[in-house]
């Protein structure tokens, strides 16, 4: 068969190439079938597919127990991670050096606050308590008062006795308890960080207990009150039961002591025992009831101190004279006012005729000389406070604003750059002038000083002007450090004037209870005397006294019997107490409890000041 061919030749047609399209659908379908697999035998699969593959067990078969074959190994891992993590620690604790927690090194300021505080537990008199931590002192005078017959309560048992003798003089004790419950309203925390809080506050309470005892605390008016236990007349007169006469141990004392009693010419007594009580209230103000008592004695006291206005002068009161009793009184008032907040104290202690009765305006030599017999420069700086912190404004301004002056110029007094007080060569502040004992003046200065820098940086007051010239917080602060310094150690003999602290101290203390050592007999009045006059030192370490001090040329004679070197004072051991509390501690715990004092004082409202006086041309 031939067809045409589309390039001009015949084209040949096989028959056996003229299939249907059918015939060629089943040839494809069985070539299709013929490349299909065969189905392979068991050797067949084995050479292709290798050994069989086993099934994992779920189960761990510990012969007694079937156990998660997960849980199981994951047991496992555990264990052997936590072997593993042990051993390495092992390792590094054993071969790594090991150091020593060491805590922090406290300050010397620390270190002297826990020992002058122990200074008051050996000045204790009556039952002393189980912790007073003192091995050689006791009981001691627990027959004070039992003698006097005509006054209401026959126990004048407890208090301090006032320095190296075995009297207990009201005022300076008073002042003692004052500065120390000041500090502690200022301070607290400070005194919480070096352990010494409640160690103070005991203190504390020891002396406002006792002054409780000394006048109808019950009453709202009184007529008498007690000065002093004890005599100590050193002009010639009786020496039989003389407390100055005679050098015994307190726990040695059998025989009667006179009682001195106060019915008029005591205001300045009145008032700075109204101060103490009133301070101490705020110090214990969350034990109400105590509180409450001691607010109501102070109230008491200063009734009586502003009706009689006489001074604590009495022609057989040779010890601790007072020469104005108006400081006592703002004093006493401006505590008065703080503890209870009524408005009538505070009316009472700004008025101008009160500041001008108190020499706030007179200067002279003494001006700016904080002691146990001048109140004002506290008492200003106390009274500087409330306007700096609350700014009670109108009608209190004006004389506020005056007391907050004159404390900058007591505190420009206290500066090397100006010459009302001399130096020592060594740097120790003159504030008596040359006179002897001077360390409880410096020691008072200094707390008044950081205190006044404190409440500066308190109300972000960067310093103060002293005339043109202005000067830092800083300064203030130095003028402190440089004058407990120089009480620790820093001068010229390189002699702690702190019994018991550092390397180089007195010795030959003046004091009766540490000089007659506690294991011999009892001693006659005069049968101590050759214990104050042995050459040999102090059987008894009074630790934390501070002696009266060197002299103005630096000069110190370490002898018993020269208490105008050697003798310690409860009226300068507290300022130095508080000194030291202000000083001590870390930068960030100088802040004082701004609030604290204001516990019981209400919002002040400023007054309506008057309208301006009509103009005329």
């Amino acid at each position: 068969m031939y067809g045409r061919d589309p390039w001009g030749g015949p084209l040949e047609i096989n028959a056996a190439d003229s299939i249907t399209d059918d015939d060629r659908s089943r040839n494809l379908q069985e070539l299709d079938r013929s490349t299909l697999p065969r189905p392979l035998d068991a050797t067949q699969q084995s050479w292709l597919l290798g050994p069989p593959v086993r099934k994992k067990k779920k189960y761990v078969d510990l012969g007694c127990l079937l156990v998660s074959r997960k849980i199981f190994l994951w047991t496992l891992g555990t264990v052997l991670v936590t072997t593993f993590l042990a051993g390495s620690i092992t390792m590094i604790i054993r071969h790594v050096p090991h150091h020593k927690h060491v805590k922090p090194q406290l300050d010397n300021y620390t270190l002297a606050l826990n020992k002058t505080l122990m200074f008051f537990n050996a000045q204790k008199s009556g039952k002393l308590p189980k912790n007073n931590n003192v091995s050689w002192r006791g009981d001691s005078c627990m027959n004070d008062g039992k003698a006097l017959e005509d006054y209401l309560h026959q126990d004048f048992i407890g208090g301090y006795y006032d320095a190296g003798d075995t009297i207990k003089f009201n005022f300076p004790m008073s002042y003692a308890m004052t500065m120390l419950s000041w500090s502690v309203i200022e301070y607290s925390a400070k005194y919480e960080a070096a352990g010494e809080l409640d160690h103070v506050k005991e203190l504390i309470k020891w002396g406002t207990d006792y002054f409780l005892k000394t006048f109808n605390s019950s009453a709202d008016t009184i007529r008498v009150m007690v000065s002093q236990v004890g005599s100590g007349d050193t002009r010639g007169g009786s020496v039989v039961h003389n407390d100055h006469y005679c050098w015994m141990r307190p726990e040695d004392i059998d025989y009667a002591r006179p009682v001195h009693t106060c019915y008029s010419r005591c205001s300045d007594l009145a008032a700075e025992m109204a101060a103490a009580l009133a301070s101490a209230s705020i110090v214990f103000k969350d034990n109400r009831d105590y509180s409450k008592k001691l607010v109501h004695g102070a109230k008491t006291l200063y009734k009586y101190a502003n009706a009689i206005k006489e001074s604590y002068n009495r022609p057989d009161n040779e010890f601790y004279k007072s020469s104005l009793f108006w400081d006592e009184l703002l004093w006493g008032g401006a505590w008065l006012y703080y503890a209870t907040g009524n408005i009538t104290y505070l009316d009472h202690v700004t008025n101008h005729d009160m500041a001008s009765h108190a020499g706030a305006f007179w200067g002279g030599p003494y001006y700016g000389v904080p002691s146990w017999d001048n109140k004002l420069p506290g008492a200003q700086l106390l009274l500087t406070r409330l306007r700096l912190f609350l700014s009670p404004g109108y009608p209190y301004e004006d004389i506020l604003s005056t007391f907050h002056n004159q404390t900058g110029v007591v505190m420009c007094s206290y500066l090397p750059y100006f010459k009302k007080f001399k130096r020592t060569k060594g740097g120790l502040i003159m504030l008596n002038h040359g006179d002897p004992q001077p360390l409880q003046y410096a020691a008072n200065a200094a707390f008044l000083a950081a205190l006044y820098s404190d409440y500066l940086d308190a109300s972000d007051t960067p310093g103060w002007y002293c005339g043109p010239h202005f000067y830092s917080t800083d300064v203030l602060r130095d003028f402190a450090r440089s004058q407990i310094d120089y009480i620790l150690g820093k001068n010229p003999r390189k002699m702690s004037y702190v019994v018991g602290f550092g390397h180089r101290y007195p010795k030959h203390v003046h004091h009766r209870g540490a000089s007659i050592p506690k294991s011999v007999k009892k001693e006659s009045c005069k049968g101590g005397w050759k214990w104050r006059d042995t050459k040999k030192n102090n059987p008894n370490t009074i630790v934390g006294a501070m002696v009266a001090g060197p002299d103005k040329h630096d000069g110190f004679h370490d002898l018993r019997t020269n208490y105008n070197y050697t003798e310690p004072t409860l009226a300068g051991n507290a300022g130095l107490v508080a000194a030291l509390v202000a000083l001590s501690g870390e930068k960030k715990l100088g802040a004082i409890d701004k609030n604290t004092m204001f516990s019981a004082v209400p919002p002040l409202t400023p007054a309506t000041p008057p309208p301006p006086a009509p103009w005329t041309p």
